[in-house]
Formats: structure tokens, C-alpha cells, sequence
């Protein structure tokens, strides 16, 4: 039995393969066989003894099922440790019930998630009341990354640097902004909604000098692309010389990242933690510097 080895999906091979190059560990293929009426049979190669599953969670509920499968298929074959590699972690976002009768996804999700691993890596967990992902996954080890200091590196590469001006498009953000800032010795502020009528919202960042500065836009998560959009137009009125949008976990469409650009974006650039068009930034040595020590189980 391999000591070690990466599964994956097709979804996210490339990146899992370049996670797998910088660990020195094999890749295996998980095979996942649709039938028509949409049930999966999910097949894997050998079993290691600490296996290590890549599977970006955007639209998640087909791949929640297919990781219960992989989940039961490498205890069969004799693994003793599984450990989830999620960089874009789902359902994070509703930690309560805002309506009678609703569910809290993030903790039903962690308490199926919890069943199956004995450990999750993730990045730039989206949390809000729950600031801490040991808390979503008390049972089990859980290590939520941050890709700030990635992002800032891949800034500093293109010439970014003090006279950039890192912007966050809401209170949300400040956190976040703050270190990317502080990795480019940069200037950090965060914008402010302001509702103009029912259907109209302009975000505006009150006190701060935009004219002729480089901006470097930046979020965890997006996702219609609605308040990026509106940032970006914000930002042009304001003068900005340049205006590059940097998001974590790029889950908007095709059409949303056109709004973008077309409201001022120079580039848009996303890292790896999900698969995109926009992907620009690898996320390869931030998870492989976490998941070195699985080498020692």
C-alpha cells in the first residue's frame, strides 16, 4: 500500500496536479461514472494509507455525493487517514436561521463533511459570526488558510507595491484588505454602500484620494459580480488611473466578469481555489506548505 497519495476529480486535475508536484506524492484519477437517471459509481485506484482528496467545492451537491463514495471506497481499500482538500470551501455562508424553518447549511454540511474526513484544508473560508473554522468542524482537524500573502506576492510582481491603493468594496472586507495591504506596505480602505433608490446602490469610500492611483480591488468571494461591478464604477468616477479586480474563490459567469471589465476593470485575476477563466494566481505551494506534514502520519 502507498503511504501517501492525491485523489482527484476532473474537475480541478490540473490544479491537484500541480498540488501533487509540489508534495512529491502520486496523483490518482478518481473515476466517476454518471447513470441516466443521475446516481454516480465512483471508482479509485489503490488506496494509500493517508489519502488526500482535491475537490474545489463550487456547485457542490453532485460532489458532496461523489466525496461520500470516494469517502467509503478508500476505506474499503484499507486507507486509515482521509483528509479533504477543498480550497473553495461551500456552504460556509449561512451560519443561522434567518427565517423560520431554514437550515444552518454550514453546520449540517460540516457535520456530514466531519463523517467521512479525518481532516479539511480549505482557503479564505467565507465565515461571518463563526470566526474560527475549528469551531464549524469541532470534531476533526480543520485549517482554513489565508491567501493573502499569495495574492500580495503575485501584486509585488507586477510592480505593485506602496503607492498602491488596496480596496475592499465593503465593511466585509476590511480584515482581508488590511493584510494584502500590509504584505505590499500598501494603503488599505474600505468602501461604504449607499442606496440611491430601490435598484440602485453606489459604493463610495468617502476621504480617500483615488485620482490617478493604481487600485487593486480586492474580495474574498464573487459571485453575480453585482458589488464588484458597482466598485469598479465608483472607482473610474473617482479617477482611478487603473483598477485590477483580485478575488480568492471566482465563482461568477461569464457575463458577470463582461460587466466587470466594461465598468473599468483593467484585469480581472483570480486564484486557483476554483477552476476559472480568470485563474491567474496558483495556490499549489500555500496547500503543499500545510499538507507537508500528512508526508509524517
Amino acid at each position: 500500500m502507498m503511504p501517501v497519495a492525491l485523489y482527484s476529480f476532473t474537475h480541478g486535475a490540473d490544479h491537484a496536479e500541480a498540488l501533487s508536484l509540489a508534495l512529491g506524492i502520486p496523483l490518482a484519477a478518481v473515476d466517476v461514472h454518471r447513470f441516466p437517471d443521475g446516481e454516480s459509481r465512483v471508482s479509485v485506484p489503490e488506496a494509500a494509507s493517508t489519502a488526500l482528496i482535491y475537490c474545489p467545492l463550487d456547485r457542490p451537491n453532485e460532489k458532496l455525493v461523489d466525496l461520500m463514495l470516494v469517502a467509503d471506497a478508500l476505506r474499503r481499500g484499507g486507507a486509515r487517514r482521509l483528509v479533504l482538500v477543498a480550497p473553495y470551501l461551500c456552504y460556509m455562508r449561512q451560519d443561522t436561521a434567518f427565517n423560520v424553518g431554514e437550515a444552518i447549511s454550514q453546520q449540517a454540511v460540516a457535520r456530514f463533511l466531519s463523517s467521512l474526513f479525518d481532516r479539511i484544508v480549505t482557503v479564505d473560508a467565507h465565515l461571518h459570526r463563526v470566526d474560527d473554522i475549528a469551531k464549524v468542524f469541532p470534531a476533526i482537524e480543520a485549517q482554513n488558510l489565508g491567501a493573502a500573502g499569495t495574492i500580495a506576492a503575485f501584486a509585488a510582481a507586477r510592480g505593485m507595491g506602496k503607492g498602491t491603493l488596496v480596496v475592499g468594496p465593503d465593511a466585509e472586507s476590511i480584515q482581508w484588505i488590511n493584510r494584502i495591504a500590509a504584505a505590499l506596505d500598501a494603503e488599505a480602505v474600505a468602501g461604504a454602500k449607499h442606496r440611491i433608490d430601490d435598484r440602485r446602490v453606489e459604493i463610495i469610500f468617502p476621504g480617500t484620494h483615488i485620482e490617478g492611483r493604481t487600485v487593486l480591488l480586492a474580495d474574498d468571494i464573487v459571485s453575480s459580480g453585482g458589488t464588484m461591478t458597482v466598485a469598479v464604477e465608483s472607482l473610474s468616477r473617482a479617477g482611478a488611473a487603473s483598477i485590477f479586480v483580485v478575488v480568492t474563490h471566482a465563482l461568477f459567469d461569464a457575463a458577470a466578469e463582461m460587466r466587470i471589465r466594461a465598468a473599468g476593470a483593467r484585469d480581472i485575476w483570480s486564484t486557483a481555489a476554483v477552476p476559472h477563466p480568470t485563474n491567474a494566481i496558483p495556490l499549489a505551494n500555500l496547500l503543499a506548505d500545510a499538507l507537508r506534514n500528512e508526508m509524517k502520519q
